[in-house]
């Protein structure tokens, strides 16, 4: 179904910006007969949500004006969790409101605090902004929401978890009663009801979450890899792939500066993304996927929540996420507005079970196997380069006599050495990797049998289900099984779990 009409303005901005027709939670909020309600809204990440408040604030903002008119103290505030969340949602008002002339600035942690502030006295129409800045804000008597008349918590849930519950509730309460509040979350969970049933009147309750097709658009793929193989297994999956842009998650700050040096090292055009980093370096990263000069983000979890880029169709979980909700709000960041994405996780085969119930608590399915092999890549170049745009492009009519000039001194043989040449010279090389295998399974116990404890698993195996090997050292040259096991489990490409006995001799 086409866009309605919301306002002129509006209209006009969703044409340019080639919006031909409105995604479920827009049409949702547009519906004839929510006026101006206050609206609880559960949707999924990357639904449109951003331009679904805009438009639903518009009437209200608006009051049949063409324009907003001289700007002032702010006719409406939207808080979000994170920076980068909310330097999105001013990006996309700005474009949405631009026809209608809107001031919008932005009030987030980690930016000069004074600039702000000197914006928010030359008058703005929209604030966007995070709750401890905001909050900041209007303790210095910098932020006047006396005129506010629409106020939207975008994220929700994700404000609740990261504590900002009693900075929201500061906020709401310098608002006008007879504002409108817009509440959108993902999930309404007890704590995002009872907020709405404290700040908001008669809320309209909007579901637009599809729970009978949960992560439809995310493919997810569980590879097997040896532990120090790690960072081959990252190279060969983003070389499978070729995703135009892709988010690397790892636990900690040292692992994403490691990997993300190595990735440089490699070819891969890279940033970094971690909490100690300031924002300025942070929008530079940013900056650098949205606009093609970097196609991989090594991140920690502070990517995780809120971070919006364009054509993202692979997160890969380097080091397994902690927990259920950190892997949805990580792979969360790919197959959004409806485009298709797959998530990848690295599991060593240790971590296995670890990557089972990460899963399973999560509802979803995924495909288990070992990491892309060279051979594997190799085919998949092959058919992206038989498909390469290159071969569609219409020359210019200035190369037409070079053209003409290297098909008459050049044998077609050589034309296509030439142009796998170009494509194939700035691939990265894949890594040689092993597959550990499925690993040794628990044998299940037959009904009736009791369980006998021993040392070792390796005690109730038969002699046909484990190999001993025999090396030519011992304790005359000081064998020890404190140097033998990492050894062998780095040049053998197995785990500490699948050695049994070592047995020392002279």
């Amino acid at each position: 179904m086409p866009f309605p009409a919301v306002h002129p303005a509006l209209d006009r901005a969703l044409s340019k910006k080639g919006y031909a027709e409105p995604t479920s939670v827009q049409a949702a909020v547009l519906e004839v007969g929510h006026g101006d309600a206050d609206l609880l809204v559960s949707a999924q990440t990357g639904s449109g949500k951003t331009v679904a408040f805009g438009l639903a604030a518009a009437s209200t903002l608006f009051d049949g004006q063409e324009t907003l008119g001289q700007a002032g103290a702010p006719l409406m505030l939207a808080i979000a969790p994170t920076r980068e969340l909310a330097l999105q949602v001013a990006a996309e008002l700005t474009w949405l409101y631009g026809e209608a002339g809107a001031k919008i600035t932005t009030c987030v942690g980690g930016m000069d605090s004074r600039k702000e502030a000197r914006a928010l006295q030359y008058g703005a129409h929209i604030v966007v902004g995070t709750p401890g800045r905001l909050k900041d804000h209007i303790d210095r008597r910098a932020l006047d929401l006396s005129k506010a008349r629409v106020i939207v918590l975008d994220e929700a849930d994700e404000m609740l978890d990261m504590g900002f519950r009693d900075d929201l509730e500061y906020i709401l309460e310098q608002a006008p009663e007879e504002r409108r509040t817009l509440l959108f979350s993902a999930t309404i969970a007890r704590d995002i009801a009872v907020l709405a049933k404290r700040y908001q009147n008669d809320a309209i309750r909007i579901d637009t979450v599809d729970r009978s097709q949960p992560h439809n658009d995310i493919e997810y793929r569980a590879m097997r890899v040896i532990p120090n193989q790690i960072e081959g297994a990252v190279v060969n999956v983003l070389r499978y792939f070729e995703a135009p842009s892709v988010l690397v998650f790892c636990s900690t700050r040292a692992s994403v500066n490691n990997l993300q040096a190595a990735l440089l090292e490699r070819g891969f055009a890279s940033v970094a993304l971690s909490g100690e980093m300031g924002q300025r370096e942070r929008n530079e990263a940013l900056q650098a996927l949205r606009d093609g000069r970097a196609r991989v983000c090594v991140a920690t979890d502070v990517a995780a929540r809120g971070l919006d880029l364009p054509d993202l169709g692979l997160v890969v979980h380097a080091e397994l996420p902690i927990n259920k909700a950190t892997m949805l709000h990580r792979s969360g960041r790919t197959g959004r507005a409806g485009k298709k994405g797959v998530s990848v996780l690295l599991v060593p085969h240790s971590r296995r079970r670890k990557a089972e119930m990460l899963l399973n608590a999560a509802g979803v399915e995924a495909v288990w196997s070992g990491a892309p092999t060279s051979e594997e890549i190799l085919v998949k170049d092959e058919q992206r380069l038989l498909a390469a745009p290159i071969f569609t492009q219409e020359p210019a009519a200035s190369d037409a006599e070079l053209i003409a000039q290297m098909v008459a001194e050049r044998t077609p043989d050589q034309l296509a050495a030439a142009v796998v040449n170009m494509l194939r010279k700035n691939l990265p090389t894949p890594a040689n990797l092993s597959d550990p295998g499925e690993g040794p399974q628990r044998k299940p116990r037959r009904e009736g049998e009791a369980y006998e404890p021993s040392s070792s698993p390796f005690d109730r195996l038969s002699s046909d289900e484990c190999t001993w090997f025999r090396m030519d050292i011992g304790r005359n040259r000081n064998a020890d099984p404190k140097w033998l096991i990492p050894m062998i489990c780095r040049i053998g490409g197995i785990t500490k779990a699948q050695i049994g006995s070592i047995k020392t001799f002279p």
